[in-house]
């Protein structure tokens, strides 16, 4: 094991992307493999804008296994990460690096210590998915480090074992995480349905309504559902098998109508689950249900559905509009009702894509206070009584491609000497 030095480090970074169910997953039918009750469908977010990047090192002189997340050294001890770490391990290949003059046999990967470095780019635990990036980013990676042979759906059932939704973080554009039936968790993986191209006139516009961390993890909050809501079972035998399918259908015909109608349905739906849950989960707050009636207010006065919402586990709204002149028009609804306050930077309130303030006629914040209501608010609503400051910031997307490996190593998070954060 090893060139002429005990001293060498061998790294990988990588990029994986959040994702945003559509069809949601919700409840869990093995907790230790974390095996859902249902299918799930997710849009991948372009990672340019929402991701997570990890760098994995190893070394012979690290001493044991760390992690740092977002600068902050956490613990490994956690279940999740152990079970990754074990399968990725087992798994791993021989190893060469003849530049480096380094090789490792792939028995040698169990007495080999790892560190790990993880950046999000977006809040934490905040309703965002920001594990789902994580624990892909760090499988992935670690899948590349490692030289393993499988491909990302397999490598998406190691993924799923850290968390649910991370499986769907392995694949860009649109995908389905399928249940499966076996014990094992053998066939509950990942499936891409399309990629990132096949929809790219998409525009995702997410309303930040709050980057804290949410009173109830899902983690917790699924298990009290599957034990006291009595229309979970419902949800999962008899709604969601039928929304898988049309779903399908929405998005290979790219069918819009049809995909806000399946999307805002089951948004709603997994919310009146988490409320039917006892103790009742409240994760959306006042914001967001006002964000909810502004864009219905909108599709009922047009006749037709303009924009799609969905909220994952916490308050903050993604809004899925047709394509970029819909965006503008809704992201001058959305700065009509939620201006920012007066003081506030316009270029840190619409982060991402900031074409879309451009396409909505809005350069300052003299133009924000300067909208008109839209034609379907009856009366004109005071500065004063105006959600000011209810939204933290908006961040404007796309759909995106899946997990890739950065090779310019000055993108790497440990210094490649040390093998610590830079």
């Amino acid at each position: 094991m090893g060139g002429e030095s005990e001293k060498w480090i061998l790294m990988v970074t990588a990029r994986t992307p959040t994702n945003i169910a559509v069809i949601k997953y919700w409840g869990k039918r093995d907790e230790t493999l974390i095996l859902p009750i249902n299918d799930s469908i997710s849009v991948t977010l372009d990672p340019s804008h929402l991701c997570t990047t990890t760098t994995v090192s190893v070394s012979p002189s690290f001493d044991q296994d760390r992690m740092w997340l977002n600068g902050k050294e956490i613990s490994l001890e956690g279940g999740r990460f152990q079970s990754c770490l074990r399968e990725i391990r087992v798994r791993a290949q021989d190893v060469e690096d003849k530049k480096k003059g380094i090789k490792i046999k792939k028995e040698d990967w169990q007495k080999l210590h790892l560190h790990i470095a993880s950046y999000n780019n977006f809040p934490t635990a905040a309703g965002l998915a920001s594990s789902a990036a994580g624990l892909a980013c760090l499988v992935y990676s670690l899948a590349k480090l490692m030289n393993l042979k499988e491909d990302n759906s397999q490598l998406s059932a190691i993924a799923r074992q850290g968390s649910g939704s991370a499986c769907r973080s392995l694949y860009g554009g649109f995908v389905k995480w399928v249940m499966g039936k076996e014990d094992n968790g053998s066939d509950s993986l990942a499936v891409q349905l399309a990629d990132e191209k096949h929809w790219d006139e998409l525009v995702i516009i997410i309303a930040v309504v709050s980057a804290r961390q949410k009173e109830t993890s899902s983690t917790s909050g699924m298990r009290d559902t599957v034990e006291t809501s009595a229309l979970i079972q419902h949800r999962a035998k008899e709604v969601v098998p039928k929304r898988i399918v049309q779903m399908e259908d929405a998005i290979q015909n790219r069918d819009f109508p049809s995909f806000a109608r399946l999307t805002c349905t089951d948004s709603n739906q997994f919310h009146a689950v988490c409320l039917d849950t006892c103790p009742p989960i409240f994760y959306m707050n006042d914001t967001s249900h006002r964000i909810i009636s502004c864009v219905e207010k909108w599709n009922s006065a047009e006749g037709a559905p303009q924009v799609a919402y969905t909220f994952d586990a916490g308050p903050n709204a993604v809004m899925i509009a047709h394509n970029k002149k819909t965006a503008a028009l809704l992201l001058q609804r959305l700065l009509y009702n939620f201006p920012p306050q007066s003081d506030t930077d316009l270029d840190s309130y619409i982060i991402g894509d900031k074409s879309i303030l451009k396409d909505a006629g809005i350069k300052d914040m003299k133009d924000v206070e300067a909208l008109t209501p839209p034609p379907e608010v009856k009366d004109s609503i005071p500065l004063s009584q105006k959600s000011k400051g209810d939204v933290s910031y908006f961040i404007c997307t796309r759909p995106g491609g899946g997990p890739v490996v950065l090779s310019d190593e000055t993108q790497s998070l440990l210094g490649p000497l040390t093998g610590l954060p830079k």
